[in-house]
């Protein structure tokens, strides 16, 4: 009897104590909720630094360790539980996510973990939920939608980690969620004014700089945005603008006057002693579309991959901080009359933007490739069988209505899924070749109208068959990420490329075809029949519904190409225009 009460005794006690632990937890966060008051919900009013305690951090940084050591210790698998218990809590959010799911858990949970790594330091935390804001911006982010998203993370956990997930690691992710998701809305809704900037001056920038005749305007609308006033500019003396002339042609003799805005770089950094940095040319090649995708985040993370494969072959060194330099010199230049210290920040904030992508990115390459070769050359031919077996049959699994645009031969499939492994290696050899014919590759996918929304979980299928025949795990992400970028640019090309004519096409009806053509104006007609392009990638829809069997679609077109059209003094006849190609 005394035994039985003594245990009695202890029982309460330590009742007693975890009783007092969860008050003293409670009593912290009641004194800390009343510094970050306004993250207990989604605040969106301003974004600015916060300093979230450490010992908080302490117990969110545990609680996510747990529940990834719940999960197999994997973080694909503890972010692919994320997302099962958000697509639960409400299904309409899955249409948000436009990446295949192995890739986006993976990513969801790295990114976690990285906010959490930032968090002690309130610059840092500012920094990365920035970048996520920019990566989000074609993403409609609202309150009601982060208030399920958050709820059903925190639900998770309790589940997962069970009485470990402390008061104040609820609190925890609760405010960095909160102070993320507020984020996210003030991003998007107040940075779109610096979206029209960027785009607006660029256009003006290369409209400008086609108009150039002599080298005497480049360098003299610098010197106008150096000075107090235009008047001040207007009385310097024409000698005065000679003398800078002969200076600024001991390093640029021998330049051409400068008529893009590619031109125009090129003698700002000969002006500014960087005409040597040859690796320059490879970020410039690919400026023009960052500029002019910047509101698309999907695309603009598209260019930042391939460029990031671009300047992991260049074998130098190199600073992006020195570009960003002469590409603003170079608009400082050409936009003189409009730009602004809006102009200023705008393109600072791209630039740093684009830069943290790159830096996410740079090193990484290399060493992915490295690894994927490896396992690559030394899979035995019975893996490789089995790795073209599993990669349809998993695919048939995970998407039935797949099988309907897959209907040849075993021994074609076979030649398909080795093409799939041989794209995912080239693209580290070779990126701008392997962008160019994977495009071409998605135009020719438009012809055979397979929808773009089996690409996902074709790489969801592929990805999970190559996780079985091989244990290395940078491999895996080697190949993850590689079928990732190739999936996004045959996306691109299939959107891009996926018109009212080549939708047609497939279905072989003249009736349909000639309702596609009537909406193509008359002067443009001609050109939507016989050449779609995408990037430098170019496909016919005359030449291809011929060559697809639908000749139904061909007589169409071919007729309408030699009906002659008349709109007062103007004619329209395509005949020649079928040798064009």
């Amino acid at each position: 009897g005394e035994s039985a009460a003594a245990e009695d005794l202890n029982d309460e006690a330590e009742q007693n104590e975890d009783n007092a632990s969860v008050a003293g937890d409670e009593d912290d966060v009641n004194q800390i909720s009343s510094e970050l008051s306004k993250y207990q919900s989604v605040y969106e009013q301003t974004f600015d630094k916060i300093q979230i305690p450490s010992d908080v951090l302490q117990d969110i940084s545990e609680a996510l360790q747990m529940f990834i050591a719940t999960q197999s210790n994997s973080r694909e698998t503890a972010g692919d539980a994320i997302f099962n218990a958000i697509f639960e809590a409400a299904p309409s959010l899955q249409t948000l996510f436009k990446s295949p799911r192995p890739v986006m858990a993976l990513k969801f949970c790295s990114a976690l973990v990285g906010l959490i790594n930032a968090a002690p330091k309130p610059g840092a935390l500012k920094t990365a939920v920035e970048t996520i804001g920019f990566q989000h911006l074609d993403v409609e982010v609202t309150a009601p939608r982060m208030d399920v998203f958050r709820e059903a993370i925190l639900e998770l956990f309790e589940q997962e980690v069970g009485p470990k997930f402390t008061t104040k690691a609820r609190f925890g992710f609760q405010i960095l969620l909160n102070y993320t998701g507020g984020a996210l809305i003030f991003i998007r809704r107040e940075y779109a004014s610096r979206i029209r900037i960027i785009q607006n001056s660029w256009k003006s920038a290369n409209t400008k700089a086609a108009g150039i005749t002599d080298v005497r305007e480049v360098m003299a609308s610098p010197k106008k945005e150096k000075g107090a006033n235009s008047d001040k500019w207007e009385d310097e003396s024409e000698a005065d603008v000679d003398l800078e002339l002969a200076e600024m042609t001991k390093t640029t003799e021998g330049m051409m006057v400068p008529n893009s805005f590619n031109d125009m770089f090129l003698f700002n950094a000969a002006v500014m002693g960087l005409s040597n940095n040859d690796w320059m040319i490879l970020i410039l090649d690919q400026l023009d579309a960052i500029a002019l995708n910047v509101a698309n985040p999907y695309r603009l993370q598209e260019e930042c991959d391939v460029l990031a494969l671009v300047l992991s072959r260049y074998q130098g060194s190199f600073v992006l901080s020195e570009f960003k330099a002469v590409v603003l010199a170079s608009l400082r230049s050409l936009v003189s009359t409009e730009w602004d210290s809006d102009h200023e920040v705008a393109w600072n904030w791209l630039w740093q933007n684009v830069e943290r992508l790159l830096k996410q990115l740079l090193g990484k390459p290399p060493v992915h490739e490295k690894a994927l070769t490896e396992v690559l050359t030394r899979l035995p031919e019975e893996s490789m069988t089995q790795l073209r077996q599993e990669f349809f049959l998993n695919f048939f699994r995970l998407a039935p209505t797949g099988q309907d645009f897959f209907k040849q031969s075993l021994t074609r499939l076979y030649f398909i899924a080795d093409k799939i492994i041989e794209l995912c290696s080239e693209i580290y050899r070779q990126p701008r070749a392997m962008v160019e014919d994977i495009s071409g590759l998605g135009l020719r996918h438009v012809g055979y109208a397979i929808p773009a929304e089996l690409f996902a979980p074709f790489v969801s299928s592929a990805v999970k068959v190559f996780s079985t025949v091989t244990t290395n795990e940078t491999a895996i992400a080697g190949f993850t990420w590689a079928m990732q970028l190739v999936s996004k640019i045959l996306v691109r090309a299939i959107s891009e490329g996926s018109t009212v004519v080549m939708k047609a096409i497939s279905t072989n009806d003249e009736i349909s075809m000639k309702k596609a053509m009537a909406t193509s104006a008359r002067g443009k007609r001609a050109q939507e029949l016989l050449n779609i392009s995408v990037g430098a990638q170019s496909i016919s829809p005359f030449y291809w519904s011929i060559r697809s069997g639908n000749l139904n679609s061909a007589r169409a077109i071919l007729q309408d190409l030699l009906t002659i059209r008349a709109d007062r003094d103007v004619y329209y006849y395509a005949c020649d225009d079928l040798f064009v190609r």
